[in-house]
């Protein structure tokens, strides 16, 4: 009969459960793979099959009892790890909402909006077309292997042991907020100077002539000008998404990195 010792469930638990949990917390957070579409048991199932995959490669952990203080330590540390890596690359999506949340207001759109199953809230017309634009290019890019690419590069940079979180990690996807979130805003920035030329050009006119009431033909006059200018952007959309993408797989690693070494001195 077959008989296991708690040592070696221990030791198995060490091997695949803490990989098992890191992947899971990105498959949670990380776009593509956490949308409401993909059903629970689906990505469960992914992330059982990665970590089968990687896990016999990972450097050997002393066994840690998942009860003890050490294992639960060691569980939500790999939780945090897995969300923060997953959260860094979705922020580059919800700043291409963001975007089309700007165009979509200077072009008269912001009450065309409907229902979004993938948040739960109603969403522009024009985020989600964004949206779905940054997702082809994304998936064109091979995006979401290198999620998974950059979080297996992790064990590499946080291996499995209940040692301490750096804050300098949360630091770093303080700032890629940041800069992300002004990046969807270049990516706006034409057409928000479009119009806001229209508005200004409509306004001198109501003034010098009051009796032509401009006003009354702005709306579809800046929903055709919006138009114009959005399809000639949109080409030009893809090589800024790929840069920006590229951007937030090094955000990744950078956030990775934070939270194994401590903040230096002068920073």
């Amino acid at each position: 009969m077959l008989q296991v010792t708690i040592e070696q469930l221990n030791g198995w638990m060490a091997q695949f459960l803490w990989p098992f949990v890191r992947l899971l917390a990105l498959v949670g957070t990380a776009p593509l793979f956490s949308e409401s579409a993909i059903p629970i048991k689906v990505k469960i199932g992914l992330a059982f099959v990665l970590t089968a995959a990687i896990a016999p490669g990972l450097p050997a952990l002393p066994p840690v009892p998942p009860s003890s203080y050490e294992g639960l330590l060691l569980l939500a540390q790999q939780v945090l790890i897995g969300v923060a890596m997953g959260f860094t690359m979705r922020l580059v999506f919800a700043a291409v909402q963001t975007a089309g949340e700007y165009i979509g207001l200077q072009m008269g759109l912001s009450f065309a909006s409907f229902f979004d199953p993938a948040t739960g809230s109603n969403t522009a017309v024009l985020s989600r077309l964004l949206n779905i634009l940054a997702m082809l290019v994304f998936l064109a890019l091979d995006g979401h292997l290198l999620v998974l690419a950059a979080l297996v590069r992790s064990f590499d940079v946080l291996p499995l042991s209940p040692g301490v979180m750096h804050r300098e990690g949360w630091g770093v996807l303080v700032q890629w907020g940041g800069v992300v979130f002004t990046s969807g805003l270049l990516l706006a920035l034409p057409l928000i100077c479009a119009l806001l030329t229209i508005n200004l050009a409509m306004g001198i006119l109501n003034r010098a002539a009051p009796q032509l009431t401009v006003f009354a033909v702005g709306f579809p006059i800046m929903l055709i000008v919006g138009l114009l200018v959005l399809t000639a952007v949109l080409p030009h959309a893809a090589p800024f998404l790929e840069h920006l993408f590229q951007r937030g797989l090094h955000a990744m690693s950078e956030v990775a990195n934070g939270f194994s070494s401590p903040a230096s001195p002068g920073r």
